[in-house]
């Protein structure tokens, strides 16, 4: 019983589903077989949930989208155990496509997920990191679900090779964009909007692109390095969010997320023009 009280609370507050939806629109361009596609676009969403209840048990993270989080509401064991319960039911889910290469690329997708949200848990607090670093993290624990739902949907439409590869290339930069996006919000965006209180990856200890720009550009007396050395911690994430509203630093991210948003269309009109092309365009 406890688990159905569970699930539905998860359903409930599921998120925008960005990444079943480009399985499917990844699925429109050659043989679309919903048939394959469906239990495919269940199971990269049901890999996505199964990561957020995950990061939110790690990351010990009271507030999602606004709502308590499974942590905040029935504890840290009870979090893990849904989240392998719902890791096993994506496996499912994946295994119904009846495709070994997808089943294979969702097995390694899960295992680069887990190691980009490593690096990220044992890269806490630590001001030494590069941007290429962060790329790598960002790439491993995001980009990586995105690159999933879109090669997927090529796969299981038999798409042609250089058509695959095309999408790969779209699911990764715009999974990057969304990253940094996200991490500029972090600093932007109301408690409203964020659904939690704003600087929650500084108070984690999380380096994101716009805190590194922030480091590189208030060399000294910087608030970042005082949160991580926990100075003032609150105070300091507060002065950190001032500084990067105050400045050119969320611009300049935007900057760098549009340039991969256009590098994630850039060969999308080499696949045959229909509806979904336009809608991963726009």
């Amino acid at each position: 019983p406890w688990l159905s009280e569970q699930l539905d609370y998860v359903m409930r507050n599921s998120g925008k589903g960005i990444r079943p939806a480009l399985t499917l629109l990844s699925g429109r361009f050659y043989n679309y077989n919903l048939k394959y596609l469906l239990p495919m676009a269940t199971a990269v969403e049901t890999m996505h949930t199964a990561t957020l209840i995950h990061d939110d048990a790690i990351d010990k993270a009271e507030a999602r989208r606004g709502k308590p989080t499974i942590y905040k509401l029935w504890g840290e064991e009870t979090s893990v155990l849904l989240g392998d319960y719902l890791f096993a039911r994506a496996g499912e889910f994946v295994s119904d496509t009846h495709n070994p290469q997808v089943i294979k690329l969702f097995s390694q997708t899960l295992a680069t997920i887990t190691s980009g949200e490593l690096s990220q848990l044992l890269g806490a607090f630590k001001l030494d990191q590069t941007r290429q670093q962060y790329f790598q993290r960002i790439s491993g624990k995001t980009a990586s679900l995105f690159c999933l739902a879109t090669v997927s949907g090529a796969i299981l439409s038999e798409a042609p090779e250089k058509a695959v590869k095309i999408l790969e290339e779209y699911g990764y930069n715009l999974g990057i964009a969304f990253q940094i996006v996200d991490d500029i919000l972090d600093f932007t965006g109301s408690r409203e909007k964020l659904g939690k209180p704003a600087g929650t990856d500084l108070a984690q200890g999380t380096l994101t692109l716009p805190a590194m720009l922030l480091l590189e550009r208030y060399p000294e007396d910087n608030p970042v390095k005082k949160v991580f050395e926990n100075k003032d911690k609150q105070k300091n994430i507060e002065r950190a969010i001032e500084l990067v509203r105050n400045s050119s630093i969320a611009q300049e991210c935007y900057g760098i997320a549009t340039e991969y948003r256009a590098k994630a269309c850039q060969n999308l009109n080499l696949l045959p023009e229909n509806a979904s092309r336009q809608a991963l365009t726009g």
